[in-house]
Parts: C-alpha cells; structure tokens; sequence
C-alpha cells in the first residue's frame, strides 16, 4: 500500500512539470469590445466578473489553475471559451459575427447558461443577479449591429 501511495505521489509531482501556458496576449484597445462601445464602467464591471476569464484576453488565472492536472482542465475551457468568443478581438469580426455573438450573448445570459454554473461556483462575482442579467440584456440589445 504505502508502494503505491509513493507511485501516486511522484506520479503528481511529475505532472506538474508539464507546462500550461497562460499567457495572456496583448490586448489592442482598437479591438477590444469594451473599448470600441465606450462601455460604460457598471456594464464594464459586470462583463469583466462574469464573461472575460473565459471570453477574452484578460483571463485572470486562479490559484488552482496552477495545479494539474485542473490546469490543463482550466485552459483547455478558457481556450474553448476564446474561440467561441473572444471579447478582446471584437474588431476582427464582422458583423455577421458580431450579429450573432450579440444575440447568443443576450440569449445565454437571460436563460442563465452563462455564466456557467461550474465557474459561478468558484467566481462568486460571477453569480449575477437577475437585474445585473437584465443590464448586460439591455446594454447588448442596445449595440447590436444592424
């Protein structure tokens, strides 16, 4: 038993040899959604919270995000959030995508989909409340490309 329990341990220990890059890349002010829109600082506040670790370049890494194999977990979802939408790269989109990643936004916010609750469980600034919902609602609705 005690055999096995050393195998564990060093088998833990290795794996947190195994890099994760969580650099975060640049963010260029002219492409950047909240720079574009102007967005006002209680808006600004709220998307930060609730969307941007996941949906920009702003990911802010948390103490557990360090130890694997949850730090591979983490990128991975982060990565997968970016690709989806990545606040921090508004400008390059057209405006189809714009379109669209605005009514998704919309969309998913109102029925409570995003934040997700496995993030709201360890980001307490993350769990919204229905009128802080309804300021994102109302703030997409009022930007959404025409």
């Amino acid at each position: 038993m005690k055999k096995i329990i050393l195998w564990v341990a060093v088998a833990f220990l290795a794996i947190q040899l195994i890099p994760v890059d969580r650099a975060n890349i640049p963010v260029d002010k002219n492409n950047n959604f909240t720079d574009i829109y102007k967005t006002p600082q209680d808006v600004r506040s709220l998307m930060k919270n609730a969307c941007y670790d996941c949906h920009s370049n702003e990911t802010v890494y948390p103490k557990y995000a360090y130890i694997a194999p949850i730090s591979w977990a983490v990128k991975d979802h982060i990565n997968e959030g970016r690709e989806y939408l990545n606040f921090s790269e508004w400008g390059t989109y057209n405006n189809d995508i714009k379109q669209n990643a605005i009514q998704k936004s919309i969309e998913t916010v109102k029925s409570k989909q995003m934040p997700l609750p496995s993030y709201i469980n360890y980001h307490p600034k993350a769990n919204l409340t229905t009128s802080q919902r309804k300021i994102l609602e109302n703030y997409f609705l009022s930007i959404q490309p025409k």
